[in-house]
């Protein structure tokens, strides 16, 4: 049976946002192809008539990472965040909680390192979009303050959030998500 283009494409997206929770869940080595079509709903035979590779799957996972607008309205809970609001949801417990829907750079930066070129080029390039929409909402003297500022702040919330996930002492948990949103939330 013929696959209509746009049943194609959906099913396409299915299989993306099926990795893109399994991949920041599990890593990009700790789940396979058989499981993330599976999650999709598919086939596994499927699965190479949509992408060449499982790498190139992880590299569309990471190109696929919500835009600098999109990420910042969703962390904020607001059409009209502000830089403090992006802190504070960005280090809630809410977000700690919930690491195969949360921020791909926390989940997945120290797994990152060890995938091929096109899959941190595709991370490096989601990155560069977060910093880039931050920096959108902070104040300074100059573009290139700004940037810096972006740049340690978005440096400082990963860290932070995939430390509060690392530990297995809750209240210490809590502590690093206050004491990061009150050190990274002043713009």
């Amino acid at each position: 049976m013929r696959v209509t283009r746009e049943r194609a494409a959906a099913n396409r997206q299915k299989i993306l946002d099926a990795a893109g929770t399994l991949f920041r869940q599990h890593g990009f080595d700790g789940i396979g192809v058989a499981d993330i079509m599976k999650r999709a709903g598919l086939t596994h035979g499927g699965f190479y008539g949509h992408f060449p590779s499982k790498d190139r799957l992880a590299a569309e996972t990471c190109a696929s990472v919500p835009g600098n607008d999109s990420w910042i309205e969703k962390v904020a809970g607001s059409a009209r965040p502000t830089f403090e609001a992006v802190v504070r949801g960005y280090l809630s417990p809410r977000h700690r909680d919930d690491p195969g829907h949360g921020c791909l750079f926390a989940a997945l930066g120290s797994d990152v390192v060890r995938q091929p070129r096109t899959v941190r080029r595709a991370f490096t390039e989601g990155l560069r979009s977060r910093v880039d929409g931050l920096g959108k909402l902070l104040q300074g003297r100059s573009a290139a303050a700004r940037r810096e500022k972006a740049l340690a702040t978005m440096a400082g919330l990963v860290g932070a959030l995939m430390l509060a996930r690392a530990v297995d002492d809750s209240k210490l948990s809590d502590e690093i998500l206050k004491a990061g949103a009150a050190t990274f939330g002043r713009s």
